[in-house]
């Protein structure tokens, strides 16, 4: 284990769902999920981390809403020496969900063609311009005409203003009929089953969170008439359960920050 004393926390939609009990989790407990800051103490047998240094963490045990805590060594992310305390705090969550999700899930290559609901939120800001380093055309949908153009700006590169627009047959108007291979969901149940209208045959559609609630039961069948397609229902604590799998993650997040090919979007700040 190790002590660390945080010099910044990150808020995230997972937190609402945490106060909600749409995530259940033991009571009573603290809460927050991410955080940046200094080691204060290492316990016996942690040889890879020492007093100073300066980590990040996303997930592990709930309380990251504290001025400092004991976490598990193997979750501290050590950070390198051009990546800001604060800009972690904001980025290791949602960047590390976009890391999977581009990486991993559906491993992206230049040319590629997605669709990314809730573009211009934490997780798709952040998808924008990781699609764009990528070469990969991003579709996103938003809300209003402002969220479409802040999208815009971090790289997507078609947005739908699903308020107004038929997110299903403009997709398909951009992609010449074709569908796209992959859909990205974090909305659920308001963009379900129309989400899987947007893929071509054998397409992915990979749910990662529920913003309007949960998806829901449905017959697999519904997966073959649509295209044999496929679903997923990744999470983010799965795919960087091991240290080693969470430390390669972090390092090509802060590749691409120290690049300036990533930025933390930190819109608001509180009072810690």
């Amino acid at each position: 284990e190790a002590r660390v004393r945080h010099t910044a926390i990150g808020l995230n939609y997972i937190d609402t769902y945490h106060r909600s009990g749409a995530y259940k989790v033991p009571l009573p407990s603290g809460i927050g999920v991410e955080a940046a800051g200094v080691v204060e103490a290492v316990g016996a047998g942690v040889g890879y981390l020492k007093e100073g240094d300066r980590v990040a963490y996303c997930g592990g045990p709930l309380g990251a809403y504290s001025e400092s805590r004991v976490m598990p060594a193997d979750r501290l992310v050590p950070l390198p020496a051009g990546i800001a305390e604060r800009d972690a705090a904001a980025m290791m969550l949602k960047g590390l969900t976009v890391q999977y999700l581009f990486r991993q899930t559906k491993r992206l290559a230049a040319g590629d063609t997605i669709l990314f609901h809730a573009a211009a939120g934490g997780v798709g800001l952040i998808a924008c311009q990781w699609a764009k380093a990528l070469g990969v055309t991003m579709i996103g949908t938003a809300g209003s005409d402002a969220k479409a153009e802040l999208a815009r700006a971090n790289g997507c590169a078609h947005t739908i203003v699903y308020t107004r627009e038929n997110f299903v047959e403009r997709v398909r108007e951009i992609t010449g009929g074709q569908g796209v291979p992959v859909v990205y969901d974090s909305i659920g149940k308001d963009t379900f089953p129309a989400s899987l209208d947007c893929l071509s045959p054998r397409g992915l559609w990979v749910l990662f969170g529920a913003a309007s609630g949960p998806v829901p039961p449905f017959d697999m069948g519904l997966l073959a008439q649509k295209g044999s397609l496929y679903a997923t229902r990744p999470t983010l604590f799965t795919y960087a359960a091991s240290r080693e799998s969470l430390l390669a993650m972090a390092g090509e997040m802060f590749e691409l920050m120290t690049a300036g090919k990533l930025k933390a979007d930190v819109r608001q700040t509180f009072p810690l």
